[in-house]
């Protein structure tokens, strides 16, 4: 581990996609990235030592409880998941000891709830290192961020005593559904960042490509709405309850009604509805999984209140009792000039990748994250890193061009490079 290269960063790959964890389970994960980091050298923050816990969205005691299982079942120390605080995710921090800027990156750690394809033409499956947890698979490229991080990570360690500043790698849990970021944010681990670095690899980009300035990033707010009503017999007495799921099924179809924006792009969608206890009985429970966009935050704003009085609404026509629970969320993107002129000077100019341009068109956690920084006077970037793959995000056949972990590292480490020495 000595030594920078592609099979090292193919077989920090490859150990990960081995064990895809779903968001705020990802222990085992989140051990494996402490105990790398600490080898190289790092002070590695976990726990509540960098998430502000009352911001914590979207997190399952079910998937916890799996995840804790599965570590004890691995052979996690207690005095590491201990150290965890039952929580996932980790900072690395290095110092260099001499004055410069401070750089942040973000990585994300989780992975998405898709059953890996097991045909020997999936590549993954036919080298050996397919999921070993039935119904989860790293389908997202998760995997590959955390190998160009831990890339980026040893490259600092190696050219430490020719760089300046400060250095915050962030391996954020429970990025699918937007749920990771806001327990970060509203820490201090982002607050005195300079520049901030993140990105994605494949999202529409081939190997050999890259998007340095993605635009139509939606914010978006995922919700969950619960009516409680109560039961009756459905044939005796079925003026007696109150009928949840009549009242969920006609949110569902008020939802969908919900006027559009005139200044700008919508979205809605009822993702799940589950309700009732049984065939004869009046349904008293009923919970939708529910998630707006907007192509600003103001935009978002208004389908996110005109989603809540819906619901409102409906539970009072039905003599229902309404719950509901935030989330995710996730906010527009708005790059730096300087650091998009200094991706292109490093990308395309320098490495000769082929510039791209497009819509991203979906929502991002990391854009939370670059709120902050820049709110604190700091500067940040997403750009998407080009990567050949076999089948869409979130499919079972997912795999993309290991080549472009290489490429990945030497953008950011290149791009630190030029920050150092600009500050020397």
């Amino acid at each position: 581990m000595n030594e920078l290269n592609l099979e090292q960063l193919k077989l920090w790959r490859r150990q990960f996609h081995k064990m895809p964890e779903i968001g705020w389970s990802e222990f085992v994960t989140t051990a494996t990235l402490i105990s790398t980091l600490r080898e190289m050298g790092y002070q590695v923050l976990s726990g509540k030592k960098f998430l502000k816990t009352d911001n914590i969205l979207g997190r399952s005691q079910k998937e916890v409880d799996i995840g804790l299982a599965r570590a004890a079942s691995k052979g996690i120390t207690p005095e590491l998941m201990e150290e965890m605080d039952g929580l996932t995710g980790c900072v690395a921090v290095l110092d260099t000891g001499i004055a410069g800027p401070t750089v942040g990156m973000r990585f994300d750690i989780d992975c998405v709830a898709v059953n890996e394809s097991q045909d020997l033409s999936h590549y993954p499956f036919a080298q050996g290192f397919s999921s070993q947890n039935p119904g989860y698979m790293h389908a997202c490229g998760h995997d590959g961020h955390m190998a160009i991080g831990l890339g980026v990570a040893l490259w600092i360690v190696t050219h430490k005593t020719a760089l300046t500043g400060r250095f915050k790698l962030i391996f954020q849990p429970a990025e699918e559904g937007v749920r990771g970021a806001k327990p970060i944010a509203e820490g201090d681990v982002l607050d005195d960042i300079d520049y901030f670095f993140s990105a994605h690899l494949g999202m529409g980009c081939s190997s050999g490509e890259i998007m340095i300035n993605p635009l139509g990033f939606l914010c978006t707010t995922k919700l969950d709405f619960r009516f409680y009503g109560a039961p009756a017999h459905a044939g005796i007495n079925p003026h007696g309850g109150a009928n949840a799921l009549a009242g969920a099924c006609h949110c569902v179809t008020q939802l969908m009604a919900i006027p559009r924006h005139g200044e700008g792009m919508t979205r809605i969608n009822v993702g799940t509805l589950l309700a009732g206890e049984g065939r004869n009985v009046i349904p008293a429970t009923a919970s939708l999984q529910l998630e707006v966009r907007g192509g600003n935050q103001q935009i978002n704003s208004f389908m996110t209140q005109q989603a809540l009085r819906t619901g409102e609404g409906i539970a009072l026509g039905f003599g229902l009792r309404f719950e509901h629970e935030l989330m995710g969320e996730a906010v527009d993107l708005y790059n730096d000039e300087k650091l998009i002129n200094l991706v292109t000077q490093i990308a395309v100019k320098e490495m000769g990748l082929s510039p791209q341009e497009g819509l991203f068109g979906g929502s991002e956690d990391a854009t939370v994250l670059i709120k902050r920084v820049q709110e604190h006077g700091g500067q940040a970037i997403y750009f998407v890193l080009g990567s050949t793959i076999k089948a869409g995000h979130h499919e079972a056949c997912f795999d993309f061009d290991e080549i472009s972990l290489l490429y990945g590292v030497k953008i950011f480490t290149n791009c630190i490079d030029y920050l150092c020495q600009e500050h020397q």
